[in-house]
């Protein structure tokens, strides 16, 4: 059983701001929020549907935040 659940494009964005990221900033056709040097690429959002289980724990690894600190806040 997966650990995550899918989240809306808004609830990514309000919980990244919890882990210190930036406020997105949009650059050509993708938006990008920073933490110090470090620029992360947003999805877009596709017909106003959620950032699926598989997507969501590929972003949080490129971030390096686990399941279980993506839970717990």
């Amino acid at each position: 059983m997966w650990k995550i659940n899918p989240i809306s494009h808004s609830n990514f964005i309000k919980k990244l701001t919890k882990f210190w990221f930036k406020w997105p900033f949009s650059w050509w056709k993708h938006l990008f929020m920073s933490k110090w040097d470090f620029d992360f690429t947003i999805p877009n959002t596709h017909w106003n549907k959620d950032i699926w289980i598989a997507l969501l724990s590929r972003l949080l690894k490129q971030i390096w935040i686990s399941i279980d600190e993506w839970n717990n806040l």
